[in-house]
């Protein structure tokens, strides 16, 4: 099992999160989520792999998460933005097998939230049946508990099932700024991944990054070129922290499989 490790809710850089007192508990809050079960069968073919002990690319998952834990708590930081140069480089995988290596961590509280609003693909990965429209959380029309399911006890998703219009004005809105506070608020994780579209081809990276702390840029081996990495870097740069770039796709083991 992993080493539990005690960690604090960080204080977020770019959102003024300020502690307000409630009625209901922090861990009211987590018990009043949706409890929902992993469909093991469905999360190994989407390449889900670190519910899965045996699975031999955790390990290279487990070392991301220490890396990106180490950093997030140099910095005081909480919200890691998940993206990539392009489509089809498996960030969505990266995103979802990263917040399930986190959450083996008991003491650390994690979200996983799909802003990919145009094609979202955590709901696929997942197998939720009963995926809710995030959409509507960030319009402020749907609370956290009608959002967000729980698996286990400490990781929250919400994740929606179909691609909507006008994503990048909804991701620069007040209202979402105005959820991102609140989901910091009554939740208070210790990591929120958010996965977000492509850098390239929409504003909708750009539109959402000033809500985040730091960002992954996941590139894929043998198709991303080095060119459209720098320009992801340079559009990045300008909007927040780039925590560091991640090589996906990569061929291994006798089989050929790759993660």
């Amino acid at each position: 099992m992993p080493a539990k490790v005690k960690l604090q809710p960080a204080a977020h850089a770019s959102l003024e999160v300020v502690a307000q007192q409630s009625i209901v508990s922090v861990e009211d809050q987590w018990a009043g989520l949706e409890l929902v079960e992993l469909d093991g069968d469905r999360a190994r073919e989407a390449r889900l792999v670190t519910f899965a002990p045996e699975e031999p690319a955790q390990a290279s998952f487990d070392v991301l998460r220490t890396k990106v834990v180490r950093c997030l708590n140099v910095n005081n930081w909480t919200t890691v933005a998940i993206t990539s140069p392009e489509p089809e480089s498996g960030k969505s995988v990266v995103a979802a097998n990263l917040a399930f290596s986190l959450a083996n961590l008991q003491s650390c509280r994690v979200v996983l939230l799909d802003l990919n609003l145009r094609q979202p693909q955590i709901s696929s990965i997942l197998g939720l049946g009963m995926a809710r429209p995030t959409e509507s959380f960030l319009q402020g029309r749907s609370s956290i508990k009608s959002t967000f399911v729980r698996y286990g006890d400490n990781l929250a998703v919400s994740a929606g099932s179909h691609g909507i219009t006008h994503s990048a004005e909804l991701l620069q809105s007040q209202s979402a700024r105005t959820a991102m506070i609140q989901l910091h608020d009554r939740l208070c994780p210790t990591v929120v991944i958010v996965d977000l579209p492509a850098v390239l081809g929409s504003d909708d990276v750009l539109a959402f990054l000033p809500n985040i702390d730091c960002t992954l840029l996941v590139a894929g081996a043998g198709t991303t070129t080095m060119a459209k990495i720098r320009c992801c870097e340079q559009e990045i740069a300008g909007e927040t922290n780039l925590l560091g770039i991640v090589l996906n796709k990569c061929r291994y083991g006798r089989d050929g499989g790759y993660y």
